[in-house]
């Protein structure tokens, strides 16, 4: 009887605590920004996935940059990111791997991105790729990926699989470590990371090693006091001044490479 209500009280105890959320916003940015955006559907193998795009206010022809998302999918922040990259300058194309799934609960978030296949993913990013070559008017030709966390884990990885790709943008997702990986990579590779994130960092120095024997361009940069995952958080309302910096210091940075893409 004593186990019995014991068991209950630990239901009712696990049922009375809140999930941990991680609140999403943007949308205000994206309600008053000037530029245009679509919601555009891709095929990919037997399914039709859709994707956000925002281009830049330009009379001529532009880059474009794949965003690969958080764990948390296509929020709000990851497509007023998008505008913001539009607003520097090239074609901005993010592809809802997660299918429509809005996740602010992050244990959620954590189960559905497990629940992703690589290949799935591979060809998703593959089909978002092969559209904004051949069916964005309004692209140059030039193809870039950026990605967050996971998703950022997964622009140095994609890096490894497409050899169309200009430059990869990495922001605190885990290096490669395979040197028959990195040998395959086609482009410069730059990284953003956070002082305050010994996991991710510990596959740094490894990375730095594999990409110069296989000659090629790796800059990761630290950024000091940060947490992981500053691009948003540095963002939020009542954000410590070490991820303000952080992302401020990481845009100056990006805006610069971004401007180098042919």
């Amino acid at each position: 009887m004593k186990r019995a209500i014991f068991a209950l009280a630990l239901i009712f105890i696990g049922q009375s605590l809140p999930a941990e959320e991680v609140k999403d916003f943007g949308r205000d940015r994206l309600n008053s920004s000037p530029r245009h955006a679509d919601w555009v559907d891709i095929k990919s193998g037997d399914r039709t996935i859709k994707a956000f795009v925002v281009y830049p206010e330009s009379k001529n022809k532009t880059p474009t940059v794949l965003v690969v998302s958080e764990i948390f999918g296509l929020t709000d922040w990851v497509r007023s990111l998008c505008d913001e990259l539009a607003e520097n300058g090239v074609i901005a194309i993010a592809p809802d791997l997660h299918s429509g799934q809005k996740l602010e609960d992050l244990d959620a978030a954590r189960k559905a991105t497990s629940a992703l296949s690589k290949e799935q993913v591979q060809a998703d990013l593959n089909a978002t790729s092969d559209y904004a070559l051949t069916k964005i008017p309004a692209c140059n030709g030039t193809l870039a990926v950026c990605g967050f966390c996971w998703g950022g884990g997964w622009a140095f990885d994609y890096a490894t699989m497409n050899p169309n790709l200009k430059a990869a943008y990495s922001f605190y997702g885990v290096a490669v470590d395979d040197p028959a990986k990195a040998a395959k990579i086609p482009c410069p590779v730059y990284g953003f990371y956070a002082e305050n994130d010994a996991r991710v960092d510990a596959t740094i120095p490894k990375a730095e090693e594999l990409m110069k024997a296989a000659g090629k361009k790796y800059e990761p940069v630290i950024y000091k006091g940060a947490g992981h995952g500053f691009m948003r958080e540095g963002e939020m309302p009542g954000a410590n001044e070490a991820n303000k910096k952080a992302r401020d210091d990481a845009w100056a940075r990006w805006k610069t490479l971004l401007r180098q893409l042919p």
